[in-house]
């Protein structure tokens, strides 16, 4: 069963790899992380930015200030998963984000098993490359506007 889409997010699929497995054949937690990240990157890309765009013409970068997950349930070497976002609240420097990974799973209830559900708040910062300092900073007007728009 298809989740509908919302305007304020985002999903894409990821394959679970050998590399991406522990000793027990389940996916080590921490990539889990790297998973969520890539759906966040792949957003930003959706919408028109690309992070090295933004460091470079912008002097920003997104950085993560929190996380917070629940393990539901392991994922497995060949799962096919659906990592998603769904865009909380946005405020002058920062995005709150609502994440999800599903496997499919026909026997469920509404056609999926949730593995993964977490809350990640991430921050603008300033990039002085020279001194490789980070500052909060304000999203740029331009950017806060397109993405309160899609809110």
């Amino acid at each position: 069963m298809k989740h509908e889409q919302k305007p304020n997010a985002f999903t894409i699929p990821v394959r679970i790899y050998y590399e991406d497995t522990d000793a027990g054949g389940v996916v080590y937690y921490a990539n889990y992380l790297k998973f969520l990240e890539r759906c966040r990157t792949e957003w930003l890309r959706s919408i028109g930015h690309e992070q090295g765009d933004l460091l470079r013409d912008a002097g920003i970068a997104f950085v993560v200030r929190s996380v917070s997950l629940e393990y539901l349930k392991p994922a497995r070497l060949d799962d096919l998963l659906t990592v998603s976002l769904e865009v909380e609240k946005i405020s002058r420097s920062q995005i709150f984000f609502r994440q999800h990974i599903r496997r499919g799973n026909p026997l469920a209830e509404d056609g999926w098993d949730e593995l993964i559900s977490g809350k990640i708040q991430i921050v603008c910062v300033s990039v002085d490359s020279g001194a490789g300092q980070m500052k909060v900073t304000s999203i740029p007007a331009p950017m806060r506007a397109q993405l309160e728009a899609i809110q």
